[in-house]
């Protein structure tokens, strides 16, 4: 019956494994769209932005709004891309950040209320991405499998092969 068990655990941990790439990629899209969406929208609809900006008390709305309507547009295009991922996460990031101290902290009044709203989610999905990366299927990938010799090269992904390796080695390669 162990036998079985530790089996059954060996193919659930290769089928993840094999998987991995699903849910990075995802995210990565997913939040690309939101803000290539979000960025498209502020650059067509910039007056009132800027008024919104303004009713904020956001300094020099007037730079800021189309500011932040180009790093997130610029950004979503990148990050739905997979390019330069990790370094664009990070404005985006910010921007969750300035929204969720200007626009949201009069609706945030405890932790549950800030881990549930979207800028929160939006701000945590950039962390990952920035923390790892936008793996297998993106630009990323692609230029650092043409750019860096194979011995020196970290994929995209943020793992390294000796990590991708560490099931195999931990389980006895079953």
């Amino acid at each position: 019956m162990i036998r079985k068990l530790l089996k059954f655990r060996a193919f659930v941990l290769k089928t993840a494994s094999a998987l991995s790439w699903v849910p990075q990629t995802a995210a990565r899209l997913a939040l690309g769209w939101v803000f290539v969406q979000s960025g498209w929208g502020k650059l067509h609809n910039l007056e009132n932005v800027i008024g919104y900006f303004d009713s904020l008390g956001i300094p020099a709305p007037h730079l800021q709004a189309p500011f932040v309507a180009g790093v997130e547009l610029v950004g979503g295009v990148l990050i739905l891309a997979g390019l330069f991922t990790r370094v664009v996460s990070v404005p985006l990031a910010i921007t969750m950040v300035v929204a969720l101290l200007t626009a949201k902290r009069e609706e945030i009044t405890s932790a549950g209320e800030l881990y549930g709203s979207v800028e929160f989610l939006y701000l945590l999905g950039f962390g990952y991405l920035a923390a790892f990366g936008a793996g297998l299927l993106s630009l990323d990938e692609a230029l650092v499998r043409k750019l860096v010799p194979p011995d020196a090269a970290e994929p995209a992904s943020g793992s390294s092969k000796a990590a991708r390796r560490a099931p195999a080695i931990r389980h006895g390669g079953s």
